[in-house]
């Protein structure tokens, strides 16, 4: 069965030459031309990934991103323009997993695609038989790979597929600093290459996910200069 894709653009050229270059890589494609109409298919008929311009009329990509948030952890990928530092940290805040300035290569955007939906599947522990070793347990913390499942003090945390994996790179040596190099292959694989800005600001958005239910949670320690480690 064909994973689905909702593409949200208010460009109609996008929306067509990206529909094409996806459905000729096998995957279904639901395009939407605003924030709006594309909360309201989506939360009826639910894709297992989102594509979404940030700019765009009655529902602006960053408010649609909040909303989808809301309900669920699916990958998303948001495209920003050329050179709006500003929506790309704001995003990545907002729990947005990947961004990509336009203008931007199709063939970029398929392989963010491909390489998100691949560590979904990796982190959900689809296509294996389900595994103890999945389960990895540091006081508190535990995440359930096979489920795609965190908790921390028995309490349940929500993550996006980069978050999920961010804690488990760093919760798997707790002690060991581990870089953003790191961090950035843990996340996305070694040929995708993401800024600094952008580790941290999932850092900072998973130190605020975990601090919802635990005030105190300070297991994720930074280094200044050189990068972060899961408190023993």
């Amino acid at each position: 069965m064909s994973q689905v894709i909702a593409l949200v653009d208010d460009d109609r050229n996008i929306l067509t030459s990206v529909s094409i270059a996806l459905e000729a890589e096998g995957y279904e494609v639901r395009t939407y031309g605003d924030g709006d109409e594309a909360l309201r298919g989506i939360t009826s008929r639910p894709v297992d990934m989102a594509v979404l311009d940030i700019k765009m009329p009655r529902m602006d990509g960053m408010e649609l991103l909040q909303r989808l948030r809301q309900t669920t952890q699916m990958p998303i990928i948001f495209l920003t323009s050329k050179d709006d530092e500003t929506d790309e940290l704001q995003g990545l805040r907002m729990g947005a997993d990947d961004y990509i300035k336009k203008p931007f290569s199709q063939r970029l955007l398929i392989e963010r695609i491909k390489t998100l939906l691949r560590r979904t599947e990796l982190a959900q522990g689809k296509g294996t038989a389900p595994d103890p070793g999945q389960t990895l347990v540091r006081g508190e913390l535990v995440l359930d790979g096979a489920r795609h499942l965190c908790t921390w003090k028995g309490k349940e945390i929500d993550l996006t597929v980069t978050e999920f994996l961010l804690v488990k790179a760093l919760a798997i040596r707790p002690g060991h600093v581990k870089n953003r190099d790191q961090l950035m292959d843990a996340a996305y694989g070694e040929h995708i290459y993401v800024d600094d800005r952008t580790i941290d600001s999932h850092i900072k958005r998973l130190r605020k996910k975990f601090k919802v239910v635990d005030d105190d949670f300070q297991q994720i320690e930074t280094l200044y200069g050189v990068g972060y480690k899961y408190k023993e």
